[in-house]
């Protein structure tokens, strides 16, 4: 076959150096480098299993390109009208490149592909072609959470799915799509809480002054049968300091960091026995100023010694059946000696505001020493850190035999202040 031009004068490219300026010219290329060489339209010789004419092609096939029997192929770069690259493999002999992840239904592809013909000339064609969106009928839509803003070190990232997600493979196609950057960068993953619901978090706390982006890139991708992606809204959240409050239920004190810096030593109050405060790691969920806490919601009946009706200033939610920490002026003289409260954590009404003023949702609210239990994983709030990272990294689908606690699944939030 003919490729006109070919005549490629390497002679001439020997030159010594101090001719480097006439032996760049007789070289024919910008650099006298044979690959410098145009590229040859290789439309005869590049073929694919594309359907012909404007028919478009089934995602469910994967895309083929193949060479004749005198070139090889070097190089395929196929990528969606989103930027999405095609994942393929190129035979060994050079001969077929092939896909190996699924292209996405209702989008464009263009196919760049490069080539070498039995005597070395390069060659090229660029393939463009549609995929057929008919079968897309059912769309996999994701929510993204928290909203954007400013958060703790300790907010996790959420996914909610419109569909439930059942079996592992069909996860992970979901989890490899869901994109979580990070500057500075952290190591983290996502946690399947159940068949609608991730939690993505850092190994560590995130770095404080972080910007966080969250991407999916699941639109027209197959999740299931008869079930593929669509488009979803980034999200964009950003952290503050690293403020972290520890209480220990045994000291009856609590300690105020930032950034690693103690900023407050406060005398609290914590959980009588009976009605401990939980153990572990907690999340800021909000900032309620005043709050009417009743002893009715946590099953104390109205009419026992126990019971109680009162309405609470400069209230941090930690959980949501219905821990805080809050103003206790009623239990002023216990605290910092010995713990009185229904599960909160109570403080002088100036220590509360202070408090109230300081944190932000997502910062971290820690408890130590207390009798009660540890804060579940899910169930109550956001309790992710109390999972160490091994565990948090089995409830990943793209993890190998990974197989989440079936006791680590969201359940039903329960409203019910803990005074």
């Amino acid at each position: 076959m003919d490729h006109t031009p070919r005549f490629r004068p390497v002679v001439s490219c020997t030159l010594l150096v101090v001719t480097l300026v006439a032996g760049v010219t007789a070289c024919g290329g910008s650099d006298g480098h044979p690959l410098a060489a145009q590229p040859y339209d290789a439309a005869d010789e590049i073929s694919s299993n594309l359907p012909d004419g404007d028919e478009k092609a089934d995602s469910d096939k994967p895309l083929e390109v193949t060479v004749d029997d005198e070139g090889r192929i070097t190089d395929v770069s196929a990528v969606d009208a989103l930027g999405r690259h095609l994942a393929g493999e190129l035979d060994a002999d050079g001969k077929r490149w092939r896909s190996t992840t699924a292209l996405a239904a209702g989008t464009r592809y263009t196919v760049r592909v490069s080539m070498e013909d039995e005597n070395g000339d390069p060659g090229s064609r660029t393939l463009s072609f549609e995929t057929d969106a008919a079968k897309a009928k059912k769309r996999l839509k994701v929510a993204f959470g928290p909203e954007a803003g400013t958060y703790g070190v300790g907010q996790p990232i959420t996914a909610q799915l419109s569909a439930p997600v059942k079996d592992k493979a069909s996860r992970a196609v979901v989890e490899s799509a869901l994109k979580v950057r990070s500057v500075p960068a952290v190591t983290g993953s996502w946690y399947w809480v159940d068949d609608k619901t991730l939690h993505y978090r850092p190994k560590e706390y995130w770095p404080a002054k972080a910007t966080i982006t969250v991407t999916s890139g699941l639109e027209g991708i197959k999740v299931a049968e008869n079930l593929y992606g669509d488009s979803t809204k980034a999200l964009r959240i950003t952290t503050g300091d690293r403020v972290e409050a520890v209480t220990d239920a045994s000291t009856h004190t609590m300690t105020v960091k930032r950034n690693g810096k103690v900023i407050n030593t406060i005398p609290v109050t914590t959980g009588r026995p009976g009605f401990d405060t939980r153990n572990g790691v907690k999340v800021v969920l909000s900032k309620e100023y005043s709050v009417r806490m009743r002893g009715e919601t946590i099953g104390i009946s109205a009419d026992s010694e126990d019971g109680y009706d009162l309405m609470v200033h400069y209230a941090t939610r930690v959980t949501w059946s219905g821990e805080y920490v809050h103003a206790a002026p009623w239990s002023v003289g216990s605290q910092g000696y010995e713990n009185v409260s229904h599960g909160c954590t109570g403080m002088s009404t100036s220590y509360a505001e202070w408090f109230y003023n300081t944190v932000r949702t997502g910062d971290i609210v820690q408890v130590v020493g207390s009798q009660g239990a540890t804060m579940t994983p899910f169930d109550n709030g956001y309790g992710d850190w109390n999972l160490s990272w091994g565990k948090w990294q089995q409830g990943s689908a793209l993890q190998k035999n990974a197989t989440p606690d079936r006791n680590d699944t969201l359940q039903a939030a329960r409203l019910r202040p803990e005074v």
